[in-house]
């Protein structure tokens, strides 16, 4: 319907170019229930549009593939707004409200393309990498698995936390593979987890196996279970008497520096 009405302005005001711009931004491509696009319930193959609103219950995680082949892994209890993905020019924007992220961003090539992720307290570029984002009780986590990611401070708040070797100043800090950082206004008075107990939560918390769900009265059972460096990529999330899924962690997780777990 909304992209039958899209053809409809193109006709009426072909002259308008950002009316009649293609707004695709991928798909929805595994899901553990429940989660949202746009309020209404999420399901596997649903197309995703620029300003979709992906949104995850405690038990739920969604994974989208964008159409330059960019993965996002959402973990449960999160929303995000995929406010820009054009593949051609390879401008990204997602602005993350709460919750928990990973994303595998396909390198960047094209003259002023960008991917950014913004959370309410800062903005994480990345030219095309695999990282962690985290916005949780006013702080924003951020893990770098591989590449180089940019994290920059926003308003009042500060780096708080970041890994020794990263170079930074009160602002911004630039990671490097297997290094961590932490934005906020103040270090929590218990301070806070090592850093390799925070990269394996990271992975832990944003894997979605990449299998169909098939929906049984209080039992959900992954049609296919990859199999990834002689691990299973898969298994089974069982909700007997209504309990909560369990999701299998990620498969392979080697030093960090060098790491390879989730999909």
């Amino acid at each position: 319907m909304r992209r039958a009405l899209a053809l409809v302005l193109c006709i009426l005001f072909s002259g308008l170019p950002a009316i009649c711009a293609d707004q695709s931004a991928g798909r929805i491509s595994a899901i553990i229930p429940s989660a949202t696009r746009n309020a209404q319930p999420a399901k596997a193959k649903d197309d995703l549009q620029w300003n979709d609103l992906l949104q995850t219950s405690q038990s739920g995680r969604l994974r989208a593939s964008l159409l330059d082949g960019s993965i996002l892994s959402l973990g449960s209890s999160s929303e995000l707004r995929v406010v820009q993905h054009d593949a051609k020019s390879q401008q990204t924007q997602i602005e993350m409200d709460y919750g928990k992220l990973r994303s595998k961003v396909v390198k960047i090539t094209q003259p002023n393309g960008k991917y950014e992720v913004k959370t309410p307290n800062a903005v994480i570029g990345v030219l095309g990498t695999d990282f962690y984002v985290a916005y949780e009780n006013n702080m924003t986590t951020v893990v770098c698995y591989k590449g180089v990611v940019s994290v920059i401070a926003q308003g009042a708040s500060r780096v708080v936390r970041k890994s020794e070797q990263a170079p930074s100043n009160q602002h911004q800090v630039n990671l490097g593979a297997g290094q961590t950082a932490v934005i906020g206004t103040e270090v929590p008075p218990a301070g806070f987890a090592p850093e390799s107990e925070v990269i394996h939560a990271s992975m832990v918390d944003t894997n979605v196996p990449a299998t169909a769900l098939v929906a049984a009265p209080k039992f959900w059972i992954p049609v296919v279970a990859g199999v990834v460096g002689g691990g299973i990529a898969g298994g089974i999330a069982a909700t007997r008497g209504g309990g909560s899924p369990v999701i299998p962690p990620a498969v392979t997780c080697g030093a960090v520096g060098s790491i390879k777990c989730g999909k």
